[in-house]
């Protein structure tokens, strides 16, 4: 054996030794080209097929008196950016998730927070009718605490305490409950034609007012998120290895918390229920880049906004002119993927 290398080795935190760098590095340049080329596709493509030339002229010298740059200007790219946006959102979300709780089947949607979020919609549609998108948002932001409050209360009543297996299904009976709720509401006020686009799941309706309110938001979550990252990786290994390292865990847990809630709470406001992004990306990206939170984090947003723009144009692409609900879609790869990840888990019910 050879003692210098094994020192160099012991030295280094486990973040080091299996972070791969050049590969996050790859992924970023690689997918943020992609975006755009995907983005551009996206406008391009819809019931009225536009040529990439025109979307580009529609985007940097807009003519108001052509119809096919109003298109594109008023429908396709808020739809487009805003995809992108909650792409992220959810993305960062579920990283955050599964680095603060260890548990690899945290996700907003399975926990509870996006069925928080639309509950506390359904109530603001029956009771406060035209309340302006700024305060739709802050609805949703309690809605997702309310959710998750009650999902780890829920669980940490199981016996034997809260395993990631137990808090799905906390998270699912909750999810259940609080889309029943809502569902009753919006039949008794007669409001369901106004919910079932978050029951759904898309970005169609997706306007530029809206983007303008949530765009802070998320990117000061998105900032606090990467600022946050190195102590999520040293939660990630283990309370007591990041107590050691000298992190306040209570501190980084509420700060984490906050950026999901957030995170969330403007990504349910404006697509409504889509699940599993934040399931599926984050377990793809430390497979590609390692376990360092400061490369999980950027490459998830990257990943998360493909992966929603993408099934965004395949939703148009299915059965056209109609359009098959984005988080239909997206459930089809993570309803397998979160059978597989539950039966790796199978062991701690």
């Amino acid at each position: 054996m050879n003692p210098t290398r094994n020192e160099a080795t012991v030295s280094k935190s486990p973040a080091q030794v299996r972070s791969r760098p050049w590969a996050a590095t790859l992924i970023l340049i690689g997918g943020v080209i992609a975006l755009m080329l995907g983005i551009a596709v996206s406008v391009s493509f819809g019931a009225a097929d536009i040529k990439l030339s025109v979307v580009w002229e529609a985007i940097f010298r807009f003519n108001p008196d052509l119809t096919q740059h109003q298109i594109i200007q008023e429908l396709r790219l808020p739809r487009v950016l805003g995809g992108a946006l909650v792409g992220a959102c959810f993305a960062v979300a579920g990283a955050i998730m599964q680095g603060m709780t260890r548990n690899p089947l945290a996700d907003s949607g399975l926990l509870g927070l996006n069925a928080g979020a639309g509950f506390m919609l359904a109530i603001c549609f029956a009771f406060l009718p035209g309340l302006p998108f700024m305060y739709l948002i802050l609805f949703s932001f309690l809605g997702a605490a309310i959710g998750a409050l009650l999902v780890f209360g829920i669980g940490s009543l199981a016996k034997g305490g809260l395993t990631p297996v137990r808090l799905v299904l906390a998270g699912a009976a909750l999810s259940a409950l609080l889309s029943a709720l809502s569902e009753g509401i919006a039949l008794y006020f007669r409001i369901g034609q106004d919910l079932a686009f978050w029951y759904a799941g898309g970005v169609a309706g997706t306007k530029w007012f809206q983007l303008k309110i949530m765009f802070p938001w998320i990117a000061a979550a998105i900032i606090g998120a990467i600022i946050l990252s190195r102590s999520i990786t040293m939660l990630s290994l283990g309370e007591d290895v990041a107590k050691g390292l000298g992190q306040r865990t209570g501190l980084v847990k509420l700060a984490g918390t906050v950026l999901v809630l957030i995170l969330a709470g403007a990504a349910v406001s404006v697509v409504g229920a889509v699940g599993f992004v934040g399931l599926i990306i984050p377990h793809l990206t430390r497979y590609m880049v390692g376990v360092d939170y400061r490369w999980i984090i950027p490459c998830s947003a990257v990943l998360g906004s493909l992966l929603v723009v993408f099934a965004d144009l395949a939703a148009r692409m299915v059965n056209p002119p109609f359009e098959t609900p984005v988080g239909a879609l997206i459930a089809l790869i993570g309803v397998p993927f979160f059978l597989y990840l539950a039966r790796k888990e199978r062991r701690e019910l």
